[in-house]
Parts: C-alpha cells; sequence; structure tokens
C-alpha cells in the first residue's frame, strides 16, 4: 500500500450510526386464572418442553462422541479454476511439491485437493466410485500417499446428487459406501456439490436434508472406524440459507454464487457475503468459493483486495493457479502472514463486518459497490478493512467509534497489514487519502492508553453529548434539554 493513514486530531466526528431501538411494550392486564386454565397451561408447557428436547435431539450441534475438525478456516490448493477437467496424477504431484518448494506450506496452505472428473464415467459392477484410468493409472491411495508424505491432507470430490457437475458418478443414496471408499484411498476432506438433483418424488427433501445423508454418514464412518471424520466442504453456491443450518452438518458452506477471475465477480461476492458474516465463527465458516488470485484479468489492487477480504471474513483460503507460472506478485499476495494470522486466529473465531456501506444505504445489496468499511475482532487488536469500490482514487475517512471494538475516549496505535508499517497513532478519527480504485486498506489497531485531554468536542459521537450538570452538546437536540429544563423549573414552582 503506497499511501499512508492521514490521522485526523480533533475534527468533528460524523454522525453515529443509528441504533436500533425496539419498541416499548405496554405491559397487558393480568387475567383472572382459574384451575382449569392453569392445568391447561401445564399441559402445554410440557407438551412444548418435550418438543424443544426433541427439536434440540434433531438440531443440536454435534457432541463430543466423535472428535471435531475444522475448528479454523481451511487452507489449501484446489485444482478446479486452475485447470477445471485437465487433471492428473502427475500435475497432482507436481502442484503438490510446488506448493511446499514456493513457500506456500510454510504460509499455512495444507491441503491438496483434487476437484471434478477425477473418476470414470460409471461406477465398477461391484458399485463403487472408480479412478480413472488414464489420468489416475496409479490409483488414488498411491496419490493420497504421496501428497501425505509431502505434509499435506488431501482433499477429493462428489456430489448431493445422481451426477457431479461435469457428469461423473455423484454419491446420491450411495454416501456410506463412497465416503468409506474416500476414507480407504486416503483423503480427509470432501467438497460436496450440489448439482444433477434427483426429482422431488426421489428426495423427498431439499437440500439441506441432502447434505445431512452425507454428514450422517461421515459421522457413522467415523465412530465405526475410530478415525477422525472427513471434513465436509458444502458447495451449495449460497441455496436456501445456508448460513442458517449447514453448521449441524458440515465444516463449511458456501454463502455465494460462483466466482469468477475479474473485479465484477469479486465485488458481487463480497457484497453477498457481508450480510451473513454472523454465521462464520470455529467449526463453521461462511466459504465465498475458491480464489482467483493469479488467473484472469484481475490487477494487483485487485488481488489484494480479493485476499484480504476473503482472509478477513474467514472465507477458506483456497488458491487455484498454476503454480509454475505464478507472479511474484500473487505469490506474495497469497503469503502475505499478516493477514492469514487474521484468517487463521485460533482466539478469535469470528468475522469482519461493515459497520458503514458507503457508497449505498446501510444493509442495502450493491453487488458492483459492496460495503466499504469493516471491522472485526483479533487477538491482537481491531481490524479494520477498507475498500474503495469506485473505479478511481478515493479518500477514506471514518470515526474510529463508528466499530463497536473500539473503546471511547482512548487512542490507538495503526499498523498498515500491508506496507507492513506502524503508522503512528490515531485519536478519534482516521483518514487514508488516494486509496486506488479496487483497492484495499487493511489496519490493526491496538489501544495505547487514554486519548490527550482537552480535545473538542467532549465526545466523538456528538449525539446525546451531556455533561454531568446536564448541559447537552448535541446542537440537534438543545431544544429538547432546553425544554427539559424550563418544564422543570415551571413544575417546581420557580
Amino acid at each position: 500500500m503506497t499511501a499512508k493513514p492521514g490521522l485526523s486530531h480533533g475534527i468533528s466526528p460524523t454522525p453515529a450510526t443509528p441504533l436500533l431501538q425496539g419498541e416499548s411494550q405496554t405491559p397487558s392486564r393480568r387475567s383472572n386464572t382459574s384451575f382449569w386454565a392453569a392445568l391447561t397451561f401445564t399441559i402445554v408447557a410440557a407438551v412444548g418442553l418435550s418438543a424443544f428436547f426433541v427439536f434440540r435431539g434433531k438440531y443440536a450441534p454435534p457432541t463430543d462422541e466423535i472428535p471435531r475438525v475444522g475448528k479454523l478456516p481451511a487452507m489449501g490448493y484446489n485444482t478446479w479454476n486452475a485447470y477445471y477437467c485437465g487433471i492428473n496424477e502427475k500435475l497432482i504431484i507436481e502442484t503438490a511439491k510446488l506448493t511446499k518448494s514456493l513457500g506456500l506450506a510454510d504460509a499455512g496452505y495444507d491441503h491438496i485437493n483434487v476437484d471434478d472428473c477425477y473418476s470414470e464415467k460409471k461406477r465398477s459392477p461391484t458399485g463403487d466410485i472408480v479412478a480413472h484410468k488414464t489420468r489416475f493409472p496409479s490409483g488414488m491411495k498411491t496419490l493420497t500417499d504421496k501428497i501425505h508424505e509431502l505434509g499435506f491432507k488431501a482433499g477429493i470430490y462428489s456430489d448431493s446428487g445422481w451426477f457431479t457437475c461435469q457428469l461423473y458418478p455423484g454419491s446420491y443414496q450411495n454416501e456410506a459406501r463412497d465416503i468409506k471408499l474416500f476414507q480407504d484411498w486416503g483423503f480427509d476432506y470432501l467438497k460436496y456439490d450440489n448439482c444433477a438433483v434427483p426429482f422431488d418424488n426421489v428426495t423427498r427433501e431439499n437440500i439441506m436434508g441432502r447434505y445431512e445423508r452425507m454428514a450422517n454418514a461421515i459421522k457413522d464412518l467415523a465412530k465405526s472406524s475410530g478415525k477422525p471424520p472427513i471434513f465436509l466442504s458444502m458447495c451449495q453456491w449460497g441455496r436456501e440459507q445456508g448460513w442458517f443450518w449447514a453448521r449441524r452438518h458440515g465444516q463449511s458452506w458456501r454463502t455465494t454464487s460462483d466466482i469468477e477471475a475479474n473485479w465484477k465477480s469479486i465485488a458481487n461476492l463480497i457484497n453477498q457475503n457481508s450480510f451473513y458474516t454472523w454465521a462464520t465463527d470455529f467449526y463453521g465458516h461462511n466459504d465465498m468459493d475458491i480464489l482467483e488470485i493469479g488467473n484472469g484479468d484481475l490487477t494487483y489492487e485487485e488481488s489484494k483486495t480479493h485476499f484480504t477480504a476473503w482472509a478477513l471474513m474467514k472465507s477458506p483460503l483456497m488458491i487455484s493457479m498454476d503454480l509454475a507460472s505464478a507472479s511474484k506478485e500473487d505469490l506474495a499476495v497469497i503469503t502475505n502472514p499478516e493477514i492469514i494470522a487474521i484468517n487463521q486466529d485460533p482466539v478469535v473465531g469470528t468475522s469482519i463486518s461493515p459497520f458503514r456501506w458507503g457508497i449505498n444505504p446501510d444493509y442495502v445489496s450493491n453487488s458492483t459497490h459492496p460495503a466499504q468499511y469493516w471491522s472485526g475482532e483479533s487477538q491482537n487488536g481491531t481490524v479494520f478493512m477498507l475498500i474503495n469500490t469506485l473505479d478511481e482514487p478515493a479518500t477514506m475517512f471514518f470515526n474510529l467509534t463508528e466499530s463497536p471494538w473500539i473503546r471511547a475516549g482512548r487512542q490507538y496505535s495503526v499498523r498498515d497489514l500491508w506496507a507492513h508499517t506502524d503508522n503512528g497513532t490515531a485519536v478519534r478519527n482516521l483518514t487514508v487519502h488516494d486509496v486506488p480504485a479496487h483497492a484495499v486498506v487493511a489496519l490493526l489497531l491496538q489501544d495505547t492508553g487514554d486519548e490527550p485531554e482537552g480535545l473538542w468536542p467532549p465526545c466523538a459521537v456528538i449525539e446525546w453529548c451531556m455533561g454531568k450538570d446536564g448541559t447537552i452538546y448535541d446542537p440537534d437536540r438543545k431544544w429538547s434539554a432546553e425544554r427539559t429544563r424550563r418544564v422543570a423549573k415551571l413544575g417546581s414552582g420557580l
């Protein structure tokens, strides 16, 4: 980042975002109760309590019967965006070796995942998926052994329908058979897609039900084998509001449509995920799709924005480019240790979220201009992400206490997570000048103590700012304060 934050001390703050206000409720009159009313209430309460425990038994989060996997967002390499169906065992082993030699493994990328098109078009006579005889002549167990020898975990792909998206065998009605085969082959991770959906009169269930089938097969296999469960990555493209239910079944779920290697797609996916950031925490993560850095026509600044948004929103980080021809810039983007550290924070599992949308009104969807001002917690301080969604450079400004994670009356050191520089101290407000088009600013703010004495106005957020003597400093509310004092004087007879 070439532009460093310019700090503004004592600047009049921007108006605070109004708080959500709940309506007050008038207490209802207490009705007379009879014996029969009390008895009816007791019966209804008992039935309701029973239903609650039945519901909890069906939908409660996983227990400690089997070990949990996927506390942090998965990191690794996936073959799809780089090669689509053009994969084979030699390419995958070469990619795994490059992932190690280029320092990506040291940066945290510890999965090598095989996507669609690895199998024959038909199952074996006994019903098993068969590895493609030309592309994978040595077999999948040999492939995963080599991947494991290099220090990586191995991932495989299947589908919750009759076929995969490229019309290879899917796993519907073969969930237990297929997950056992994947485990026998040595895979640790399953990307599970959403194509080739059976007829309604066959499934009698929705997307959630079809993913539950595989989740149950994984759980049953973990119990019977004594091995950790296979990581389940649900690729249902944001359909049927997986942010509400997918945590019950797997470790990540898609919140967005499919990604493309251009800024229009990146902005659109940031916008889509901005409304579901609350759903991410340890052991369950919103998945914004595979990274496109190194592909298409993304600029350096757009690639940084792409990577920062995915990482700070705690999406899985799955790279997918031709590593043999990767540029130094692209490698520098995907190995930024300060950005990855937030994605892999072992103490704070939650995502950053928007505190001000900027171009469009707050909480309004805009696929070309997503939210611009974001913040969140980390073990080392408060994280801020600013995105210039315009097609030209822009100066970006915010009041620190617009973020809920900043304390009023305090000052904060500023760390630029892309320039890797310490940029002084921010008091109340922060301005970043000349942010390039489609670029990102990623900052870490740490509390350094009380702000200087004598700053004016006395409150960074002026709304309802009042002295102990009742003097109000909010210019929009002086009439209210003066009227209140006049009414008080009249009431006391003065």
